[in-house]
């Protein structure tokens, strides 16, 4: 089974978790996607759900898919999320944002009862850190915001390059936000909960893919089916 179809194995087991009624958070990225696909099938077919989705992409994806959509002004508190991850490590600590929707993921999260994350194996590891680290930051005093992020981290670990993510085409990463990200290549994470609380510290970030503490359930799709991993 390649990577891809254990995505999709993962997406199918998170959408027998969905009722009738329930309000979802819909994640950004090619897992969540499966997701998106799936829950739009089912709706076709007579599911009513209402949904908040993370990112623009998503947004799109779930109207043409004839998903009923709607805000977190409008509905502020959601029943569960479903969303991929970039790395699920221990505890169900997790590094997302490869896709730049952290911001908004986090939020929508949050705001949900119970959070699902999906993914393929290759996401599955015993420590956090090998994928770079995403932090959302403002545009204004870029440089100043990074050498004070530079000193957060060396002082809770060993420090690796800051580089600001770019498009394939040269230009600049934006966030549905209007924010810019720099990736960190850290290697390993020691202690995640004093790195988020470190790097949140830093005036000039507005958010960071350590997602601790939010997700209750993982589903990973491997060669051999799904393994689903509890938390919360």
């Amino acid at each position: 089974m390649n990577p891809d179809a254990q995505k999709r194995t993962a997406a199918a087991r998170a959408a027998d978790f969905v009722r009738p009624g329930m309000r979802l958070g819909l994640g950004t990225g090619s897992t969540a996607k499966h997701f998106v696909e799936l829950i739009g099938e089912r709706v076709r077919a007579g599911l009513d759900i209402l949904a908040v989705p993370t990112s623009e992409a998503t947004f799109a994806e779930a109207k043409r898919c004839g998903i009923a959509l709607t805000t977190l002004d409008e509905t502020p508190e959601l029943d569960l999320t479903v969303d991929g991850a970039d790395e699920v490590g221990p505890g169900l600590c997790l590094i997302k944002g490869g896709g730049g929707a952290l911001l908004r993921e986090k939020i929508v999260a949050s705001a949900s009862a119970r959070m699902i994350v999906i993914a393929d194996q290759s996401k599955w590891v015993t420590q956090l850190g090998r994928f770079p680290l995403p932090i959302e930051v403002v545009s204004f005093g870029l440089a100043a915001t990074q050498r004070a992020l530079e000193k957060a981290i060396r002082a809770i670990q060993k420090p690796g390059p800051l580089v600001l993510r770019r498009r394939k085409d040269g230009e600049i990463f934006v966030t549905d936000g209007g924010h810019w990200i720099l990736d960190a290549a850290l290697a390993r994470i020691d202690d995640p909960v004093a790195l988020a609380h470190a790097i949140s510290g830093v005036p000039g970030v507005v958010e960071h893919g350590l997602f601790i503490g939010l997700a209750h359930m993982a589903i990973i799709g491997g060669s051999e089916g799904v393994k689903i991993v509890e938390g919360l």
